[in-house]
């Protein structure tokens, strides 16, 4: 079995990370994949990235950074990301930010969220286009996701089909090609995981308005999340 390339752009919080690892980790779980079939490239580091003719597909994980920074190994990653979608030689999910990139890249627009920071456990509406689509199609009838985001894929790039949605945003899940798929929720978040965020960002959520304590409440386990990462392998290694 070919290895997957987990580009990574950002790590999760300290506290969050000394307990229970970082991305790279929740993904490999997530996926059902055993030690050693992933490979971990560091999006913010100056290196090459690999020749993806080794990978059986590609995840680009989320990011305290902002798209909207326009930080050089963001928008290095955003390139290269596009250059990826358009030749479809290998597939692609892009999570949080690694949605976002992808949208940059392909000539979308990505800015602050407009009804502000989107976090917890949320319903996720599907458009009718799921119905036919290779990795989407089990989940059409909706799902629950954990999310947490302050921007958002604004408008799509020329072409993108939207595949799912929420109420804080229009843009959950987005197909940008062939073999490229972004969701801006986050499909390796367990419930500890997402209750960690909601307790690290505590003071923040309360200045903004929101009560973690409701978020708390409502946290809970999002099974879809593992067949979306489940099936993005079985499709990958298809291929």
């Amino acid at each position: 079995m070919r290895p997957f390339l987990i580009v990574q752009t950002g790590t999760t919080l300290p506290a969050l990370r000394a307990r229970r690892r970082d991305f790279p980790h929740w993904f490999r779980i997530g996926m059902g994949l055993p030690v050693g079939t992933v490979h971990i490239h560091d999006a913010t580091a100056d290196a090459a990235f690999p020749a993806l003719d080794r990978y059986a597909g590609v995840i680009v994980t989320g990011s305290g950074a902002m798209v909207t920074e326009r930080q050089a190994w963001s928008e290095r990653t955003a390139e290269w990301l596009a250059t990826v979608a358009r030749a479809a030689s290998c597939p692609v999910l892009g999570v949080c930010y690694g949605h976002q990139l992808l949208a940059h890249g392909l000539g979308g627009e990505v800015g602050w969220a407009p009804k502000g920071r989107e976090i917890g456990t949320r319903d996720i509406v599907c458009t009718s286009a799921t119905r036919s689509d290779p990795l989407f199609a089990p989940l059409a009838r909706g799902f629950r996701a954990q999310t947490t985001h302050q921007q958002s894929v604004l408008t799509p790039p020329a072409g993108a089909l939207v595949l799912a949605a929420s109420d804080h945003d229009a843009h959950q899940a987005v197909r940008y090609g062939e073999r490229a798929w972004g969701v801006q929720f986050h499909p390796e978040f367990s419930a500890g995981v997402m209750a960690g965020y909601v307790r690290g960002r505590a003071e923040r959520l309360r200045e903004e308005g929101i009560d973690p304590g409701v978020l708390l409440q409502t946290c809970g386990p999002t099974p879809a999340g593992r067949r979306l990462l489940r099936r993005f392998v079985r499709l990958a290694e298809r291929s």
